[in-house]
């Protein structure tokens, strides 16, 4: 009895450990990461998304990573379906702290010139690797518009 009794208490000693660690977490933002593949019209449908998610919480932390058709809105000239430019959404979102970042795969592979990309986007070595450390390294919850 005293070994289960103990073993309990190790249990619940744990349990309320974890869960005061929890509330300490709950003042930290939330970190998501928009993984982006499929070309301007989830690019839209993402910008959308990034927008909405900051007015229901202003202090969440957005990375929004592309590689293959997923960087095309992250280009100089690049219109959204409705013809808006992708420019004056980025900059905007900018300003509000997300990150955008390009597939330095992808621009080898489709021969784009890093030159082509708007400011505020940074060129990683590889999209799906940098999800992945978004994730695991870095805390980020994963959202594919």
């Amino acid at each position: 009895m005293t070994r289960w009794l103990k073993s309990f208490g190790v249990a619940l000693a744990m349990a309320l450990g974890m869960g005061m660690g929890m509330a300490a977490n709950a003042a930290e933002p939330i970190k998501v990461v928009y993984h982006l593949s499929d070309g301007v019209e989830q690019a839209a449908r993402a910008m959308q998304n990034i927008r909405n998610h900051l007015n229901a919480d202003p202090t969440v932390k957005i990375a929004v990573v592309g590689h293959g058709k997923g960087i095309d809105f992250m280009l100089s000239g690049a219109k959204t379906p409705n013809g808006g430019e992708f420019a004056a959404l980025i900059s905007g979102l900018a300003a509000q702290n997300v990150t955008f970042s390009a597939c330095k795969n992808t621009l080898v592979g489709r021969k784009i010139d890093p030159s082509q990309l708007l400011l505020e986007t940074q060129v990683v070595p590889s999209g799906v690797a940098e999800v992945a450390r978004l994730q695991a390294r870095e805390g980020y919850v994963y959202l594919r518009p």
